[in-house]
């Protein structure tokens, strides 16, 4: 916008001008360090300080009028999830053709990382840490009734002081209205739960549980637990090491939409306690008690946040790590 254009705009826009000139100027962008369908995520730094933020630009499409619902639904939860194991954002403003640029925390590290990198080493009290704060994380988004939609390894982002936090808030979505419709397309393929894979339109809080339930498993194999090359084969892997959905383990489940019974021939009974025990020897039975609650194909009978975090594992010995503690590990294994 030139000097020109700015001074034919009312009064109040010139004011709403200024401002957002303002604050895009406190931030200088600096190296890119990640691009998805949607977004492009800066490194930058604050020019009166030195302190280093994330930037993320909101692409707009040119199909648009303006700045999409997800984009505004993003920067309203962020607002409002205020809490130590959501991201922060600081700062909103508008660049160029309309992209939208969230100012957020810069946290440099993230749990894929941590997963694939062999050289660093951590033990059941790191994970156990870790699954503590993913959990409070989304206890905080579940109270105010926002779903995630999409918990993976390299969105639960790790700070500078070992804080986990929840991060990428642009599949996240109010589940305030039990009786409105939602896309069944979100979580990405690996962390999919059972009932978005089967069409549901109608769902809770669970699908993030499921989803962070992989992601524990992640943490104990290092390795992706269930990783489908199509919605078919997720559907498989599920029903291998999980167990096939039926009426029988799942009342109603018949009745979603895109249900199939994904390998006829070899129907699975749900696995239960005792094959997560025998699986996962190396975390006590206490913690494969939160694992089973957490894995439940019927998402009823999957546990809460708030219900994980209240299971013995979180208070039995060994306590969980200390995030300093954490990134000390990190920062040495790295070195």
């Amino acid at each position: 916008m030139t000097a020109t254009d700015d001074l034919l705009l009312p009064a109040e826009d010139r004011l709403a001008q200024d401002l957002n000139d303002d604050t895009q100027r406190k931030y200088e962008k600096d190296r890119k360090v990640g691009e998805g369908t949607y977004a492009v995520v800066h490194l930058g730094h604050v020019r009166a300080t030195g302190l280093p933020v994330a930037i993320k630009k909101i692409k707009v499409s040119a199909m648009q009028d303006g700045i999409s619902m997800d984009a505004i639904r993003e920067v309203k939860f962020l607002q409002e999830l205020r809490h130590e194991n959501v991201i922060r954002l600081l700062d909103v403003f508008s660049s160029k053709n309309q992209n939208l640029n969230l100012v957020l925390e810069f946290l440099d590290g993230d749990l894929e990382f941590i997963i694939r990198d062999k050289d660093i080493t951590f033990n059941g009290a790191d994970i156990k840490s870790w699954m503590a704060m993913s959990l409070r994380g989304l206890w905080w988004c579940h109270k105010n009734f926002v779903l995630h939609r999409d918990i993976k390894p390299n969105n639960l982002l790790l700070s500078t002081n070992g804080q986990l936090k929840l991060a990428d808030f642009g599949l996240a979505r109010s589940f305030s209205d039990p009786y409105r419709a939602m896309t069944s397309n979100v979580i990405t393929r690996w962390y999919r739960p059972p009932e978005l894979l089967f069409g549901a339109k109608y769902y809770s809080s669970a699908v993030d549980i499921f989803s962070l339930a992989l992601v524990f498993v992640e943490l104990i194999i290092r390795l992706p637990y269930l990783a489908g090359d199509s919605d078919v084969h997720q559907l498989q892997l599920i029903a291998r090491w999980l167990g096939t959905p039926t009426e029988q383990n799942w009342p109603g489940v018949t009745s979603l939409p895109e249900y199939v019974i994904p390998n006829k021939d070899d129907i699975q009974p749900e696995r239960d306690l005792y094959y997560y025990q025998r699986t996962f020897p190396t975390i006590s039975p206490a913690g494969m008690e939160v694992l089973y609650g957490m894995l439940r194909l019927d998402p009823r009978k999957r546990v809460s946040a708030k219900e994980a975090l209240e299971g013995e594992w979180f208070r039995e010995d060994p306590p969980p790590t200390r995030p300093e503690s954490e990134v000390q590990l990190k920062n040495q294994e790295s070195n």
